[in-house]
């Protein structure tokens, strides 16, 4: 899936408007199991990823730990948020997954404990990413692992990326570093 920039910052210019909150808002769990929000990510980019240790696309770890290892100091955090939507490939405990992510592919990014990316039981944080609402431009359906919302400073999504997009895809890159650049 292709990805397109939008300009400007506010949800009126994003096209909606917002009756579930800002993005910061939304509760998460870190992959250690403590409670926390996004709130310590405002005014930086974002790059949110449902993540799977089992999947085809398992290696794009070893890519968007690049990314943010390259990007990380202009303000670019990847955040990974494994979930065992498609086919059961991430069947292990929120510990087994970060064992099997630092010793495999020594990611350093945030990640987070295991929620669920499609269904009735979808976490918030992905209501609020797929939601027509609060996200026109960029709304849907996950589709797979390692699908990729880039969240502006701002904290709107100003471009999303397929599970065939790897990290080090040329539009990604683009798009993350026009992100950069953008003023918030």
């Amino acid at each position: 899936m292709a990805a397109i920039l939008v300009a400007g910052s506010s949800l009126a210019q994003h096209g909606g408007t917002n009756s579930m909150g800002s993005l910061y808002d939304i509760p998460v769990v870190r992959i250690d199991n403590s409670a926390t929000n996004l709130s310590c990510y405002k005014r930086r980019v974002l790059l949110i990823v449902n993540v799977a240790s089992k999947c085809g696309f398992t290696h794009q770890y070893a890519g968007l730990e690049k990314l943010y290892a390259t990007y990380k100091d202009r303000g670019l955090v990847v955040l990974g948020f494994p979930a065992n939507d498609f086919l059961w490939q991430e069947p292990g405990s929120n510990q087994e997954i970060a064992t099997f992510c630092s010793t495999t592919y020594h990611v350093t990014f945030p990640m987070f404990a295991k929620i669920t990316v499609r269904g009735t039981d979808m976490h918030p944080l992905y209501k609020y990413l797929t939601d027509k609402t609060t996200d026109p431009q960029f709304s849907g359906a996950i589709t797979w692992n390692f699908n990729k919302f880039l969240v502006g400073r701002d904290g709107y999504v100003v471009a999303r990326f397929g599970s065939r997009t790897k990290p080090e895809d040329h539009d990604l890159v683009a798009a993350v570093e026009q992100a950069l650049t953008a003023a918030p």
